[in-house]
Order: structure tokens, then sequence, then C-alpha cells
């Protein structure tokens, strides 16, 4: 295809997502990407905490986001407006915040852990932030929804630390950091959501805001990696970090178009099953516990998220 024919799919596709932003057909739209996007997060976060260094595994999905998006965003979609560049400057800002947090919380303490707390503190405020900021409403059932869907991630997360063998002050430590992604996480959602439904074109905002949020942390991790006694081999590092960029896109770029065409605080809260998809990943692939109780939890957390969606 050329780039000019690429260069008229996407504006086509923008332009029936601005006009489908929502409508009931909106609604289903986001509902399917953020449940896309709940998956695919999980898988990011695993990637993250694997066998490899956590701060090396974010640079090399960092380099290959930016390898990969370079070419879209310098040559395919416009270059951003003023209003729009100022916009990404701040998700630059915050994004670093984000990854510097999630990097300590997964250095510290077990993934079982440390993703349920940012999950599970993220939905509460996001769906706040999107009252003030968006005027969007939500019924008592489902405010019950998000309460369930929270609790149940946090308890999750509580039942894990039970188990945990790990030195007591390094999982405090990774607490700690583990609460402050999550504030971040509804920070972003919420900032994210702002900047895409501001920006003329969906798909240049995307591009561009994978292209310069992924500068940081390849240069981080090459010191870190120079710093390293014993540095590991960089062939699987990449490898990870090829599947983590086009993670990253599903993931990321999922939810901000479901907060484009539906509501942002019930695409977050659907986002958040992604602590089932998590735990599930880490029982499987990761091999840490998973038991009865945390069968029970994980549906709760996932009835909640199906209130929030069916009590609207």
């Amino acid at each position: 295809m050329s780039g000019w024919s690429c260069d008229r799919a996407l504006n086509d596709l923008s332009q029936w997502l601005v006009s489908i932003a929502g409508t009931p057909e909106g609604a289903r739209l986001a509902t399917i990407l953020a449940l896309v996007s709940a998956l695919a997060h999980a898988v990011f976060g695993a990637l993250q905490k694997g066998r490899h260094d956590p701060w090396l595994t974010r640079g090399a999905i960092d380099f290959w986001l930016l390898v990969l998006t370079a070419p879209i965003a310098l040559f395919l979609v416009p270059w951003p407006d003023m209003a729009t560049a100022l916009i990404l400057a701040g998700a630059v800002v915050i994004h670093f915040g984000y990854k510097l947090a999630m990097a300590r919380a997964y250095e510290k303490a077990a993934f079982t852990v440390v993703y349920p707390v940012v999950r599970g503190t993220g939905p509460l405020v996001t769906v706040i932030a999107a009252s003030l900021f968006f005027g969007e409403h939500y019924s008592a059932l489902q405010w019950l929804g998000v309460g369930f869907l929270s609790g149940g991630i946090l308890l999750l997360a509580l039942r894990n630390l039970s188990e945990e063998k790990r030195d007591l002050k390094s999982m405090q430590t990774g607490l700690v950091w583990a609460l402050i992604g999550g504030l971040l996480v509804a920070i972003y959602t919420t900032y994210d959501a702002f900047g895409i439904r501001q920006s003329p074109d969906p798909f240049t905002f995307l591009a561009w805001f994978f292209f310069v949020t992924a500068l940081d942390f390849p240069v981080l991790a090459w010191l870190r990696y120079r710093r390293m006694a014993a540095p590991p081999v960089l062939a699987p590092l990449m490898w990870r970090g090829v599947i983590g960029a086009l993670v990253a896109w599903v993931s990321f770029g999922g939810v901000m178009l479901a907060t484009m065409v539906g509501k942002v605080g019930e695409a977050a809260v659907l986002r958040e099953t992604s602590t089932v998809f998590a735990a599930l990943i880490g029982w499987f692939i990761l091999r840490e516990k998973v038991g009865p109780r945390r069968l029970i939890l994980m549906t709760l957390v996932a009835l909640g998220a199906v209130i929030v969606e069916m009590g609207g």
C-alpha cells in the first residue's frame, strides 16, 4: 500500500471514530477496545517484570517503540500543531513518572503484588476525575461496581503480599512505588483522554505520543547496562522489546481510543480487568501461586467490571 493510500485510510478511519464518539456504537467499540487493552496490558506488565531487569526491559520496549513509530510520526501523519505539541510535552512528563514508578516497584516487589496495587488504585480516582473534568455521570449501581473492582484488586494484592517471603522493607518500598504508579495511572488516563479528544486527528496524536514518550528510557537503560558488572545478553532482551512495543500500541493506543469514543471512566474500569489476566499470566507463565481465594477475588473484579458496564 502506498504512503498516500495509508494516509487516506487513516484519515477515513479517524473521521469515522470522531463521528461515532458519544453514540451507542461508540460505547460498544469502547468496550471492545478497553477489554483488548486490558489483556494487552497484562502481557505488557508481565514482559516488564519477567526474568530481565525491569529498567532494561522498559528501555528495550521504548527503543523499539521509537524505531517502529518514527516512520509513522515523521512521514505518514501530519506534524502536531502547537496545542497538541504542548499536550504531548505534558504527556512526556507524566508517563516518565509512571514508568519510573513501575520500574522501581517491579525492582522491589513481586509482579502479583505490584500489579494489583497499581491497577486497583487507578479506577476509582479516574472515575472521580472523569466526573469532574468531563462531566460524566455514573449511577449508584456503577459506583458499586467500581467498589467491587477496586476492592477486589486491592484484596488480591493483600492476599499475594501475605504469601511473599521477600525482605519486608523491600516489599514496603515496592508497595509505595506501586501506589504512586496507581495514582499516575489515573492522572495519565485522564490527561491522555483530554489530549486525544483535543487533537484534530486521533492517529496523529497516537503516533506522536508513542514517539515522544519513548525517548527517555532507552537512554536510562543504556546507562544502566553500561554500569552493570555482568550485563545480560542483549538478543533475548531486544526480542522482548519488539514484542512489548507491539503490545504497547494495542494496550495504550486501545484505551486512548476507547476514552475518545466512549466514557473515560468506564474505559478505565474495564481496562483494569487486566488484573485478572495478569494473575493468570503470573500463574501459568511466571509460575507464581494462584489459589482458590485469588480465583474468588478475580471473579469479584470481573463482576465489578460487568456491573459498571451494564449499570449505566
